[in-house]
């Protein structure tokens, strides 16, 4: 069973939440072949039942001690900008759709998305285009992350953010 999972990290994050159970995202995943969907919905105000969303099976929980398993269990990894989930997908070999919350001030989440997506390693949108990018993604252009490599994860950061 094809299955999506979705996490939030230890943040609220309502919008990416209520955008990915959205009737449209929903039937997008459904004709992509995705027929599980499971939500770490963390702090946020939104814990859609299991019911919720006809047509896929729906599995919704606040927090777990870890989501290696659910990661691992994924065939499409949707997670919130923040660099330790990003990282946890990327370095269990998961396709990744990172969505930024264009809420944020001064959002280093944005560069970091953005310079991964450039490298080829990840696909990024935020919670406005989040079912288009759905639609339309092509997951056979990513590129594997390779973790362990500390001092290239140095020069990525440095990018990322401007040190040179």
């Amino acid at each position: 069973m094809k299955t999506v999972f979705v996490t939030v990290g230890t943040t609220s994050f309502d919008e990416l939440i209520g955008g990915v159970t959205c009737p449209e995202a929903v039937q997008v995943l459904k004709a992509r072949g995705y027929e599980h969907l499971v939500l770490q919905a963390g702090r946020g105000s939104i814990l859609p039942a299991a019911d919720s969303c006809p047509h896929i099976r729906l599995e919704a929980y606040r927090f777990k001690d870890s989501i290696a398993e659910d990661i691992k269990q994924a065939d499409l990894v949707i997670s919130h900008a923040g660099a330790g989930s990003c990282l946890e997908a990327l370095g269990a070999g998961k396709p990744l759709l990172v969505v930024v919350n264009d809420k944020l001030m001064n959002n280093h989440q944005l560069e970091m998305a953005r310079q991964l997506h450039m490298d080829s390693h990840l696909l990024y949108c935020t919670c406005s285009t989040l079912t288009e990018t759905l639609r339309t993604m092509d997951l056979s252009v990513l590129q594997p992350f390779v973790p362990g490599q500390p001092k290239k994860f140095a020069n990525f950061l440095d990018k990322a953010f401007g040190v040179q």
